[in-house]
C-alpha cells in the first residue's frame, strides 16, 4: 500500500508543481462553466472573462513565488 501512495504522489509531482495553481485554474474553469453563464447572457465576454481570471491567477503565483 506505501508503494501504491508513493506512486501516485510520484504521479501527482509530475504533472502538478504548485497545488494552490491547479485549484485556482480548476476554480477558473468551475466558475467560467457554471456561474458566468448564468451572471453574463452574452457570450461575446465568457472567453475575455475566462482569460482575464487565469492571468490574475498566474500573476499572483508568480507574484508569490517570487517573493519566496
Amino acid at each position: 500500500m506505501n508503494a501504491i501512495a508513493s506512486a501516485l504522489r510520484e504521479l501527482w509531482g509530475l504533472f502538478v508543481e504548485d497545488g494552490s495553481f491547479t485549484i485556482g485554474i480548476l476554480v477558473c474553469i468551475a466558475l467560467a462553466i457554471y456561474v458566468i453563464p448564468r451572471v453574463i447572457t452574452s457570450a461575446d465576454w465568457r472567453g475575455p472573462l475566462l482569460f482575464a481570471a487565469l492571468a490574475i491567477v498566474l500573476v499572483e503565483n508568480v507574484y508569490r513565488s517570487a517573493r519566496r
